[in-house]
């Protein structure tokens, strides 16, 4: 019964008709003022449905159900080495990506020129510079490129994403 008396006001608050007459113009305004000045108590009967469902997805919060999160999922990370090559870095690099809880992949190209080829032209680095790590197809650069992205913040967002968060 409240909800249609609150409806119908709001009807005639948003009414054009009889603004041609000054005093009805007049009163009607300042109603308008007044319910909007009040946090419009007077309104349609959607926005009073959007309200309450508002406040239905409020208590179900509040009960402890919670809403979708979205699921983190992180870019390839890979380090190209060569075999023995800077094993000392090597493994300093698998310790920083571990304690970021990074997983990666460790590819040896030692016997694989093309796959070599393609990490040296692209990290433009020499084969003596080897081990050098990739996020997804972006080189990142050897241990000490690594640590300044990391220290940056690059890493995580290059890893994670831009607008994401890692992981908890």
């Amino acid at each position: 019964m409240l909800d249609r008396v609150r409806t119908s006001l709001h009807t005639v608050l948003t009414s054009k008709t009889g603004d041609g007459l000054a005093p009805i113009r007049v009163q009607r305004d300042l109603a308008r003022r007044l319910n909007v000045m009040l946090g419009e108590p007077l309104c349609s009967s959607a926005e009073l449905e959007r309200r309450r469902a508002g406040q239905r997805k409020l208590e179900e919060l509040a009960r402890g159900g919670s809403a979708p999160v979205a699921e983190v999922v992180a870019a390839p990370v890979q380090v190209f080495f060569e075999k023995d090559r800077n094993a000392r870095m090597l493994g300093r690099i698998e310790d920083l990506l571990q304690a970021k809880g990074i997983a990666y992949t460790k590819l040896d190209v030692a016997e694989d020129d093309a796959t070599r080829a393609f990490v040296l032209r692209e990290a433009k680095c020499a084969l003596d510079e080897l081990p050098v790590v990739f996020v997804a197809s972006s080189p990142v650069g050897d241990y000490n490129a690594l640590v300044d992205a990391d220290v940056s913040g690059k890493l995580d967002t290059l890893v994670f994403g831009a607008a994401k968060k890692r992981p908890s």
